[in-house]
């Protein structure tokens, strides 16, 4: 069972604590709750992905890495860990980058392909919702606050694929405000 097919909507969604209305998290353990109730991904990476897999380019549209979110006009070096977004009238916040599953395998029935996400770092992030509401295709991403413009979701997703953190990384990372519990 996954729920990582995801099909593109044109009408307004409800935005609750836990995602977005409609939306289905197979496995709960590793996907979705609070930390992880809505997954955004960069549009421009898909262009990326298809030149390094073009024969998977009919899989690799909007929604076909699983996100519930694809988002123009940012990618995982400009958006930071505690970013405080608004989006429609929904308040998101991001808490840490996407680590793919084996059913990013299973999608594409590729072992290179989460491998390939792990070393390109074109991983996406999830965001917890602050406050509800609803947003729709179109809706602008408008940055509210960043508590720690030092930690693009690119650093952190390299500190903890590579694991080569300094003492010094590693605490400051704990302390920093928004990251996921």
């Amino acid at each position: 069972m996954s729920g990582f097919v995801k099909t593109p909507v044109t009408h307004r969604v409800a935005v609750g604590l836990l995602g977005l209305e409609g939306d289905e998290q197979a496995d709960l353990r590793v996907h979705g709750g609070r930390d992880k109730a809505v997954y955004g991904y960069a549009w421009p990476n898909y262009a990326l992905w298809r030149a390094d897999f073009p024969q998977y380019a009919a899989l690799l549209v909007p929604g076909g890495l699983g996100e519930n979110l694809t988002i123009e006009g940012c990618d995982e070096r400009r958006v930071c860990l505690g970013d405080i977004v608004r989006i429609g009238t929904a308040v998101l916040q991001v808490t840490e980058p996407r680590q793919p599953c084996f059913k990013f395998a299973l999608r594409f029935d590729d072992v290179a392909m989460p491998r390939a996400m792990v070393r390109n770092g074109y991983c996406g992030w999830y965001y917890r919702v602050l406050t509800p509401g609803s947003l729709a295709a179109g809706d602008s991403v408008v940055l509210e606050e960043r508590p720690n413009p030092d930690w693009s979701i690119d650093r952190v997703n390299r500190l903890i694929v590579q694991r080569r953190a300094t003492e010094a990384e590693r605490a400051e990372f704990a302390q920093l405000p928004g990251r996921a519990g």
